[in-house]
């Protein structure tokens, strides 16, 4: 039996707009291991950041489950949620913006820990400090410097030692190294790599890059337009892409080998909004099977295993597959 830390059954998270209900999040459901990595991708605009957030209850999710070692998030208190967020963080996408400018490095990072108790005795807090800096590779010299005086990569890590301040068992990635240049982003995922076998980390892990998602993920879940579309480990979803949507994302990633070029899928059709959307397969519009238009009579189609642990919500996948 495994050893589940987190269940998210039929996540709904709905914005009330001028024109109606916006569904950022439609029905999620999916189930993480403990010290395993789910990645969530998908194109801006999908849901994925809406999902992560929800999960650590920075959003309100309009309806649905969030279980975290066995407890109901939904059902948790402000002062609950206070302490359940020591065992639950996040790490944001731009590092700059996520901290503040007046703080050092010393002052951003010993935050949560004075913040919530942690620690009282302010040698024994900044000693805690270096012990993370050194954790995450960042130089001691730095321990009072202010977020400007750093590049991106070490504003990160200050980021990544805020969230390990905690001694957090599951951390939210939300696009961590998106604005990070190439080979910076390598050794922050390294980073997390290592620090995830060292402490048994758990990590939801956001990204809009497959080629960043299939090194760093178990799991790999495709959500278009707040719905999963599909969800299998990493490898089977590289080797064999079911959901129309799913082959065309991984026929976009950029091809070593231009003797056995994969070919390229181009979508075309107009999006389906999201504001108060059919009862309907939501990629029909730009779907380039034949079976598009039968789709238009088909309800929101619910992700079925079609092999082990490899789940596709298409109502013809049988047949195209």
């Amino acid at each position: 039996m495994t050893d589940t830390i987190l269940e998210v059954k039929n996540l709904k998270k709905y914005f009330k707009t001028r024109r109606g209900m916006l569904h950022a999040v439609d029905n999620v459901s999916f189930k993480l291991e403990r010290g395993k990595t789910l990645g969530i991708v998908g194109e801006s605009g999908c849901g994925k950041s809406t999902t992560g957030r929800c999960i650590l209850r920075l959003i309100e999710p309009t309806s649905g489950e969030i279980l975290f070692n066995g407890e109901n998030v939904i059902n948790k208190s402000k002062k609950e949620m206070r302490l359940l967020r020591q065992k639950m963080q996040i790490i944001f996408q731009d590092p700059f913006s996520s901290l503040n400018p007046s703080k050092t490095v010393m002052e951003a990072i010993s935050e949560p820990i004075i913040y919530h108790r942690l620690i009282t005795d302010k040698l024994l807090v900044e000693k805690r400090v270096r012990e993370l800096m050194e954790i995450v590779g960042l130089a001691e010299r730095l321990i009072n410097s202010y977020p400007h005086e750093l590049d991106g990569g070490r504003r990160q890590r200050v980021g990544i030692a805020k969230a390990l301040a905690m001694n957090p068992e599951f951390i939210v990635c939300d696009e961590p190294v998106s604005a990070l240049d190439v080979s910076i982003q390598a050794q922050i995922l390294n980073l997390l790599k290592n620090l995830q076998k060292q402490m048994g980390l758990s990590f939801i892990f956001i990204t809009h890059d497959l080629s960043v998602v299939n090194y760093f993920s178990d799991d790999i879940a495709v959500m278009y337009l707040g719905q999963m579309v599909e969800k299998a480990p990493a490898e089977e979803l590289f080797a064999n892409p079911s959901h129309p949507y799913t082959k065309a994302l991984l026929s976009a990633i950029p091809q070593m080998d231009i003797d056995h070029p994969m070919e390229r899928i181009l979508l075309k059709g107009e999006i389906t909004s999201p504001i108060d959307p059919p009862d309907m397969c939501r990629f029909q519009k730009r779907c380039y099977w034949d079976c598009a238009e039968c789709c238009k009579n088909e309800k929101d189609p619910e992700l079925i295993e079609i092999s082990p642990d490899h789940f596709v919500a298409c109502p013809h996948i049988k047949d195209y597959s």
